[in-house]
């Protein structure tokens, strides 16, 4: 996998734009007008599940190579690399893996984000951590968290994520989630056509009234190891459709531009669900991310085939005015709309893995 290191050739990678460079402190834009709004950090590339679409077994096995410690960026590095983002219009982080919660000293990073003014701080997570950890996140200053949950049948999520962890645990997280005031959580459910799909009702009934916000995700091909195919690909229009038979819906207004999820409300009051639709219908021209990979490489698809190191100039000493101007060089040139375009050759491209980049 090759990844462009700025510092050695920007020349090659970043063609001047012609367009002024923002000055600092400035809001960026893209290719396509659109701004940096939320910055997604990976922390860890391990992960206590081999999910069957991030991390399959068969890829990510006993002799896997994941990345040593000395290869992470420290939570200083992380930390300067995003108040730079913040001060360029950056307004929510979320911290992702892997399996975030694994990372040693998570909720210190924590601490450190949240002391930044005016962005809030979400992460996402199994969940199978959190009845330990979910108060030390809350009093670090954690806004909210997410959940993955793919199935509510017991057998069915074992297979799913393939590490034999009960779902009993998963919902014991959400419960000290809850408890503790990481909210409003949000429960992502990546659905596969033939896999867990017989589960999409039974997860709308279980979260009903529960004032969490469920979220079903169309099955993606990131990376190159999920065996990715169109036909095990379930519509989000399907899943709205077979959950309106049973509990009537409406769509609602997004919270905000930008926002992936489509967002819809029961119409008996019961509460919100969303669906996420990247393959049946792109939302490319509104995409306002940018990812930070665990060892220092800016991602500003995450469909990406490769990165920009920020780690090399962090390293070698480079101030924050050569910091900001390479992020400014990489959002202003950005023009991805992978999912507008996406081929059965596309398809097939090697990319980055999700368990790398955070999803």
């Amino acid at each position: 996998m090759k990844v462009i290191p700025i510092h050695q050739a920007a020349a090659a990678s970043l063609k001047p734009d012609p367009t002024r460079l923002p000055a600092p402190g400035e809001a960026l834009r893209d290719r396509r007008g659109r701004s940096v709004h939320d910055l997604r950090i990976s922390v860890t590339d391990r992960c206590n599940f081999r999910c069957v679409y991030c991390m399959p077994r068969e890829v990510f096995d006993d002799n896997y190579a994941f990345l040593p410690r000395r290869e992470l960026l420290s939570f200083e590095e992380i930390l300067r690399v995003a108040r730079l983002f913040v001060a360029r219009g950056v307004r929510k982080i979320r911290i992702t893996g892997g399996e975030p919660l694994l990372r040693k000293d998570i909720d210190r990073l924590i601490g450190m984000l949240a002391a930044l003014d005016g962005v809030e701080i979400t992460l996402t997570t199994n969940g199978v951590l959190l009845p330990r950890l979910a108060q030390r996140l809350k009093d670090a200053g954690l806004h909210r968290v997410t959940v993955s949950l793919d199935a509510l049948d017991d057998a069915l999520f074992r297979r799913m994520n393939d590490a034999d962890f009960p779902v009993e645990k998963v919902l014991e997280g959400i419960a000290a989630a809850k408890a503790v005031g990481l909210g409003p959580i949000k429960i992502n459910m990546v659905v596969k056509r033939g896999t867990n799909d017989s589960d999409i009702e039974a997860m709308a009934a279980h979260f009903r009234h529960s004032g969490h916000i469920l979220r079903f995700i169309e099955f993606m091909d990131v990376g190159a190891s999920n065996g990715w195919k169109m036909d095990e690909v379930l519509p989000s229009r399907e899943v709205i459709a077979r959950i309106d038979r049973l509990f009537p819906l409406e769509p609602i207004d997004p919270n905000y531009e930008g926002e992936v999820a489509e967002r819809w409300r029961y119409k008996d009051g019961a509460g919100e669900i969303g669906v996420i639709s990247s393959v049946t219908q792109a939302f490319c021209a509104t995409c306002t991310r940018i990812r930070l990979s665990t060892e220092g490489k800016l991602y500003t698809c995450l469909f990406a085939q490769a990165g920009h190191d920020l780690r090399a100039l962090l390293r070698e000493g480079a101030d924050d005015t050569r910091l900001d101007t390479t992020i400014a060089q990489v959002w202003q040139q950005r023009d991805d709309r992978y999912s507008e375009i996406r081929t059965a050759a596309t398809a097939a491209a090697r990319k980055i893995e999700m368990s790398y980049i955070g999803g």
